[in-house]
């Protein structure tokens, strides 16, 4: 047995090419130790053999997913250039606060992380060789990403437009928006969710809502406080209850200071000793509170306050003292008009009018009465388009109370304390020259005048 080559093959030792350029070559058997040294690449072949098969196989649709990912990442590089760059520069350069805000919360980061996926779910199809198994999960898988990374731009929208609404209407408090966002996001979450177990499970979402509606009395227990909320929430906006930075007092919660945060279920009070008090926002319907919103934007803040009169020092005022007292600007036309109309009133008596009892007379606390309200009147930093007047509550175990009642000028605290105590150290001041005195209970230094008092007299010389 001979085997032939062609003109070009290696030439051979011993060998003579025939008239037709071929080479004859004898066959040679292969000697033992040949065959022991072929049967191990043999058996070093065949799995070789198996791996080049495969390789074969997943060649193209190993180069359609590079070239995928590849693409992918291109237009993902785009996008991040032209929104954090392009765009962000001119963020900086716009005078609204919306889009600063977007940048902060990240939506535009959370925008351009769809991007890459949304790229590859589209290109997926057009890959060849990939089973029709993966190419359906890796389907399911990447709505699902992108279901997620839309719900989650939504929900940084959301949040940055709630900051530059309330960054807006830091001068001017209005209604928060931070409940009612948080009842959006938390729809779309669970719509999110709904519409990615129905595509994962080929269910439609009416289904599954109807599966839950079976569940609902477990739902509600463990969104007990957050459906609460949802209904006082409604109810506090449709009402315009409460606002960022209004001033309320709730004892029964130990709140009494500014509102600084609403959300669905609870509502932070800055107490003014600095704590933080959270109430939840179903309290604030089924309990009462005290708003002082009404009062901020009147422009005035009540005094009412009594200064407790000794009743022993009330009386009638003698002809000299209403002489004295009429030099005093605030009572002098007062007191003309009260001394001609009290003058009038006893000439018609006749002898009844010689009983002190039958005539009319001026007392030194309806006196320093008139002049507390004249006071209060004349006063630059009371109101007088508001209520202003003195009054005399009921006698008391204290004294006879009387009370001021007028509005200042501000609502600011410091200035209000301000004015209110001047207004006193004034009426505390000028209170002996009616010849009236201000009523407290004994104290200390009392008892010991009065007990010194009584040791003088029983060591006194009796007149024999």
């Amino acid at each position: 047995m001979v085997r032939k080559f062609g003109r070009r093959a290696m030439r051979i030792r011993g060998t003579r090419p025939e008239p037709d350029g071929t080479i004859t070559v004898p066959f040679m058997c292969p000697s033992p130790g040949a065959r022991r040294i072929a049967a191990p690449i043999q058996r070093t072949r065949r799995p070789l053999s198996a791996v080049m098969t495969l390789n074969e196989s997943w060649f193209a649709p190993l180069v359609g997913i590079l070239v995928l990912l590849a693409a992918a990442g291109a237009i993902t590089a785009a996008v991040h250039f032209l929104l954090f760059r392009v765009v962000a520069r001119l963020a900086r350069l716009s005078a609204t606060r919306v889009d600063d805000a977007l940048f902060e919360f990240g939506a535009f980061k959370w925008l351009n992380r769809i991007v890459p996926f949304v790229v590859i779910k589209l290109g997926l199809g057009a890959v060849p060789g990939i089973p029709d198994t993966a190419a359906q999960a890796a389907d399911k898988v990447l709505f699902a990403l992108i279901v997620f990374l839309v719900t989650m731009t939504i929900s940084a929208t959301l949040s940055a437009l709630e900051h530059a609404h309330r960054t807006h209407q830091r001068d001017q408090p209005r209604l928060s928006l931070k409940g009612a966002m948080q009842l959006v996001k938390l729809v779309m979450f669970i719509t999110a969710a709904l519409v990615v177990i129905g595509d994962a499970t080929g269910k439609q979402i009416g289904l599954l809502l109807s599966g839950i509606g079976a569940m609902s009395a477990v739902l509600m227990l463990i969104f007990k406080d957050t459906l609460l909320g949802l209904v006082a929430g409604v109810q506090l906006s449709s009402n315009d209850m409460l606002r960022i930075g209004d001033w309320i007092t709730m004892p029964s919660a130990g709140a009494d200071g500014t509102v600084i945060d609403i959300t669905l279920n609870t509502v932070k009070v800055a107490n003014f000793d600095h704590t933080i008090i959270t109430v939840p926002t179903w309290k604030l319907i089924t309990e009462s509170y005290q708003n002082w919103r009404g009062m901020t934007e009147a422009g005035g803040r009540r005094i009412k306050r009594a200064l407790f009169v000794d009743a022993t020092s009330v009386r009638f005022l003698s002809n000299d003292e209403i002489e004295r007292l009429e030099r005093l600007t605030l009572l002098k036309d007062y007191l003309e008009d009260k001394v001609d109309a009290i003058e009038q009133w006893n000439g018609t008596l006749g002898a009844a009018g010689d009983c002190a009892a039958n005539r009319r007379q001026l007392t030194n606390l309806g006196t320093f009465r008139a002049y507390v309200a004249n006071y209060l009147k004349g006063h630059p930093r009371i109101r007088r388009d508001m209520t202003c007047m003195a009054r005399q509550l009921p006698l008391t175990a204290e004294g006879i109370p009387l009370e001021l009642y007028c509005f200042t000028d501000t609502t600011t605290w410091v200035d209000y304390e301000t004015i209110q105590s001047d207004l006193f150290d004034h009426l505390i001041a000028v209170l002996p020259e009616f010849g009236l005195r201000v009523y407290q209970h004994p104290s200390g230094f009392d008892m010991r005048q009065m007990a010194g008092a009584a040791q003088a007299g029983l060591h006194a010389p009796h007149a024999g």
